[in-house]
């Protein structure tokens, strides 16, 4: 990695004899311009899953599942998760116990937008150090650019628009771990690094190859590196191999049955368009930073899963990279304080050029900016983005009709809007539990197209007792045991 630069002038480490050292981009935008990118991607995400939230827009049943666990951790218990089935413990089904860090979040504001503005704050947060370092290394101007490239890149609104997932913690943890590398911190962003082993099993890959990196690239910190490599190898086997079977109601490692062939690595045409919307948001030349290694392990599974919506640009999977592409881009460009940079193994290679570097900046803004309308954020310039749905009304009676603490089976749409109150579990789901109370959405994808015309009768042959209609209002349907009423 490029040496450490914490000050500037002459006499600094790596800037040669004679140089003259650039001014300093001042501190008011130093420290102004990151923070003020980070408000602005914190609020935008917030007000992303504001509208979701009340547009009724249900991507797919994590929000629920999430919501579930955080609200298990407020009340000082194993996240036992319904909706995912009987007895399900989230801990069975991926390693993430750094999620117990909503469990406060849940305590003092108990709904499912609150995961929603979390993610969206540690989005935020992410951008500060990443933005900073891009400044120092590249001036005010470009610096400014690659923060806000970052900062509203296709990685991270994708993630958020499919709503709260655990690598939400990642993200942060990722871009401060890389920036305090390519400052020459390496002891913290090595401690940083090793956290990532408790937000997702397979970031424990991940972990490895920074290890490797850190060994290969900087002997002095080699014993260092090796340690966090051994450590990140150690922390994929135990929970993928150990923990998460251990824990899982069937004894199984639930996505092992979703992975293909290795030679299925290379098609369909999606995982080339997606390889190589993180090159441009890497801009190109990040390639040649080892850092870009980081992203072989998430794109291997995702690359060799069968799952199709893993190869692609959108869902959560890439914004664990966005913050690897610009780490990469930064070391490739070097620093202009320095005036060297990384090149493949060599750390003290000359700077790129002007052009390149401004092509470069230029390539992480242009890959997420020529999507267009199609990015998520782009649907808060309607007038009415923030407006109730005309169903609104409707669906807060229904909830309020169902009475507070009760087993309910719900479809995907008001799911998580039930478990502040209730016990709540998935009418698709593989529940032997029978439900006190059954909510129907009429218009929910989770019914094909085909949801039944008389729910407490399907209820009743569901679930093999009696239940009774209750609510139907605007499309929601609620229907329960009589004795609950």
């Amino acid at each position: 990695m490029s040496a450490a630069v914490s000050t500037e002038g002459a006499g600094v480490p790596g800037i040669r004899p004679g140089s003259a050292s650039p001014a300093p981009a001042p501190e008011a935008v130093r420290g102004g311009v990151p923070l003020a990118i980070a408000a602005a991607a914190t609020a935008v995400y917030g007000l992303l899953g504001v509208q979701q939230w009340r547009s009724f827009a249900s991507r797919s049943w994590d929000l629920g599942i999430f919501s579930e666990l955080a609200k298990a951790y407020s009340e000082l218990r194993a996240p036992i998760v319904p909706i995912k089935g009987d007895g399900v413990n989230l801990l069975g089904d991926h390693f993430h116990p750094l999620l117990v860090l909503l469990g406060p979040v849940w305590a003092v504001w108990p709904s499912g937008l609150a995961l929603l503005w979390t993610q969206a704050l540690l989005f935020g947060l992410s951008a500060i150090p990443l933005t900073r370092l891009a400044i120092d290394r590249l001036g005010p101007g470009l610096g400014t650019l690659a923060g806000l490239a970052y900062a509203f890149s296709f990685g991270l609104q994708s993630a958020a628009d499919v709503q709260f997932h655990e690598i939400a913690f990642a993200v942060p943890l990722m871009a401060f771990s890389l920036t305090a590398l390519l400052r020459g911190r390496i002891v913290p962003a090595l401690v940083l690094a090793a956290l990532l082993v408790f937000v997702k099993e397979d970031l424990g890959l991940t972990v490895a190859v920074l290890g490797a990196v850190v060994a290969l690239r900087r002997r002095e910190h080699r014993v260092h590196g090796a340690v966090l490599a051994a450590w990140g190898l150690g922390w994929f086997v135990l929970s993928t191999f150990v923990i998460l079977p251990l824990l899982n109601t069937a004894g199984q490692y639930d996505y092992t049955g979703n992975l293909g062939s290795p030679l299925d690595v290379f098609f369909p045409a999606d995982k080339w368009m997606t390889v190589g919307m993180l090159l441009l948001a890497a801009g190109v030349v990040g390639a040649r930073s080892p850092l870009i290694w980081l992203m072989l392990p998430t794109l291997a599974w995702r690359f060799t899963g069968t799952v199709e919506f893993y190869w692609t640009w959108y869902w959560h999977y890439n914004a664990i990279l966005v913050p690897i592409a610009l780490g990469a881009l930064l070391d490739a460009l070097g620093d202009r304080r320095t005036g060297r940079a990384t090149a493949w193994l060599t750390a003290d290679a000359p700077r790129p050029g002007g052009l390149v570097r401004t092509t470069a900046v230029a390539a992480t803004a242009a890959v997420t900016l020529v999507l267009g309308s199609q990015m998520p954020i782009a649907a808060l310039a309607r007038p009415d983005a923030l407006a109730h749905s005309p169903r609104w009304d409707a669906a807060q009676a229904a909830v309020a009709a169902i009475p507070d603490g009760t087993v309910v089976a719900s479809d995907i749409t008001l799911m998580a809007y039930l478990v502040p109150d209730h016990d709540v579990q998935w009418t698709h789901g593989p529940n032997t539990r029978v439900p006190d109370c059954v909510l129907v959405d009429q218009a929910a994808f989770s019914w094909s197209g085909n949801p039944p015309a008389d729910p407490a009768q399907w209820a009743a042959d569901t679930y093999q007792v009696a239940y009774q209609p209750l609510l139907d209002e605007n499309g929601f349907q609620v229907s329960c045991r009589p004795e609950t009423l």
